[in-house]
């Protein structure tokens, strides 16, 4: 007796007919084409690999990537096999580069699946480095002073460039979008200013491949680069997710209204602009889930999906958009800070940032400033191990937000990472208060990072200092440098208790070192400031 062909008992779900033998075959052959397909297109590397990219230099390189669950993956470096691993059962693989290339070297990396191959061309070994933060991070050359030649100069094959595709994300991703560019005038318009005068200078000094990842968002707050952890279990950042939750819960209603606000507002910029007439405002979109304020919205999306890529450190610029919070930024920034070092799991990486720069008009008599708050929290934040602030309180623009010096900002945090990470024996600092003594009717200062001698930039006179009596309210002084000390008095407070130096948005201010490097903002008291107590 005949079988039966279990196939044949098959129906099309859209006819309702029998399936025929041929009909059967044909489904079975593109159900092949489709999985072989699948099996071909599996073995993925995240983005963050590609051509002309940097690999750290000089020591072990995580490479990890996607295949088929149990699928042999290997790693083959200029012909030679450097490392093997297997895709677990979700399909992600994991290992390390453990050769450790010099600097300058010049490698083709082969990542080889059962059925398809990644060649990764044009890579370079050298020094990687990690910008991050909000708007004058982001600010790209093609903007700073001196734009036109900057960009026109900007032929420097061994710099690579990656840029961090804009991405909010309620949860960590494991990839982000984006590639590597060879640095060159038709490159560097639109990349960070800040970290390609940076890795400019390294390079320069260094004469090493230079690998710069830029992962920046204009205006954003540094809980958007922290983690939800670090902020749900911290009670000081709990105020800061529970507004956030609260924004949500009524963010439906608030962009429905949103929704209809709009299109009232754009019956009426129509009929404004037939009219001839200057259109009305538009109406604000409430912020929702994909706002780049989401907490640890930008941690998710822009930060884990590179760890944990090998490299040496992150610079960071940001902070105006925390100015309001100063008092909570003591702890949340250098949190931050922690978070991302947990994620890579490297050790305590050099994580350099850059003082907010002077802005603002500049007022008359000295009294609280939120910036000056800010500007303090994160010269706390130099506790912390590894860590460097490059001053920018000479460089700033009093009507602009966004100083266009930008090479002066890239050339004092190179100098950090000259001094501390490669072995240059250079002055990377301004002078750091250390001490103040009362001596009389008169206040003497001492500063770490004075070895060169303290000066003013001229010659001329000091300023920027302001003495208080036990009332707490300060007054100008007048200041002469003594050797290795400032001396500050004024007839105005006869018994003084406390000194600062350039506290204010847009102070006034001019001491430096031998070194040309501008004394860090300071104040000797610990009087609550104005953002004491912000959540």
């Amino acid at each position: 007796m005949e079988m039966e062909d279990p196939t044949m008992k098959l129906s099309c779900q859209v006819t309702g007919k029998p399936l025929t033998r041929s009909m059967v075959t044909s489904m079975l052959l593109i159900i092949a084409l489709l999985g072989s397909w699948s099996a071909a297109e599996a073995l993925k590397l995240p983005a963050v690999f590609g051509d002309h990219m940097v690999i750290q230099a000089e020591r072990a390189t995580p490479i990890w990537g996607w295949a088929n669950p149990g699928e042999r993956v290997r790693i083959v470096v200029n012909g030679k096999v450097w490392a093997r691993t297997t895709a677990d059962d979700t399909g992600r693989w994991k290992t390390e580069i453990t050769a450790c290339p010099k600097a300058g070297s010049r490698l083709e990396i082969v990542v080889s699946g059962s059925k398809e191959e990644i060649v990764l061309r044009d890579v370079l070994a050298g020094e990687v480095w990690i910008g991050s933060g909000q708007s004058n991070m982001e600010w790209p050359v093609k903007l700073v002073m001196n734009a036109e030649q900057e960009v026109a100069s900007a032929n420097w094959p061994e710099i690579r460039l990656f840029v961090v595709k804009k991405r909010v994300a309620d949860h960590p991703l494991n990839d982000c979008e984006g590639e590597w560019k060879v640095c060159s005038p038709d490159t560097i318009g639109d990349f960070s200013a800040v970290l390609y005068f940076f890795g400019r200078e390294l390079h320069r000094q260094l004469h090493v491949p230079v690998g710069l990842i830029e992962t920046a968002w204009g205006g954003t707050p540094a809980e958007s680069w922290t983690s939800e952890c670090t902020l749900r279990a911290t009670p000081m950042f709990q105020p800061i997710t529970a507004k956030w939750d609260e924004a949500m819960k009524r963010y439906p209603e608030e962009k429905a209204a949103y929704d209809q606000a709009l299109k009232a507002w754009e019956t009426e910029a129509e009929q404004a602009k037939a009219e001839g007439r200057e259109a009305p405002r538009r109406p604000a979109e409430p912020r929702g889930p994909d706002h780049p304020w989401r907490p640890a919205g930008l941690y998710n999306g822009m930060v884990v999906p590179l760890a944990p890529f090998a490299f040496r450190g992150v610079v960071w610029y940001q902070g105006e958009s925390n100015a309001s919070r100063a008092w909570q930024y003591q702890k949340l920034f250098p949190a931050m800070i922690r978070d991302w070092r947990k994620l890579w799991c490297q050790g305590d990486f050099p994580f350099y940032f850059v003082q907010l720069a002077n802005f603002m008009k500049r007022g008359e008599e000295p009294g609280p400033s939120e910036w000056a708050e800010l500007r303090e929290a994160q010269a706390m934040t130099c506790s912390l191990r590894n860590t460097g602030m490059a001053v920018a309180i000479d460089i700033g623009d009093a009507e602009d937000i966004h100083p266009r010096n930008k090479q002066e900002v890239g050339r004092r945090l190179a100098l950090i990472a000259l001094a501390r990470d490669y072995c240059r024996d250079l002055e990377y600092s301004g002078p750091v208060f250390k001490k103040a003594y009362v001596n009389h009717n008169a206040i003497e200062i001492t500063f770490s990072h004075d070895e060169s001698g303290l000066a003013t930039p001229d010659g001329a006179p000091l300023k920027g200092f302001a003495v208080a009596g036990r009332d707490g309210k300060f007054y100008w002084a007048d200041a002469k440098i003594v050797g290795r000390r400032v001396v500050v008095s004024t007839p105005k407070v006869p018994r003084p208790v406390a000194v600062r130096y350039a506290w204010a948005d847009n102070p006034e201010c001019n001491l430096v070192n031998g070194a040309g490097l501008p004394a860090v903002p300071f104040r000797s008291d610990n009087w609550p400031g104005v953002t004491f107590g912000r959540k």
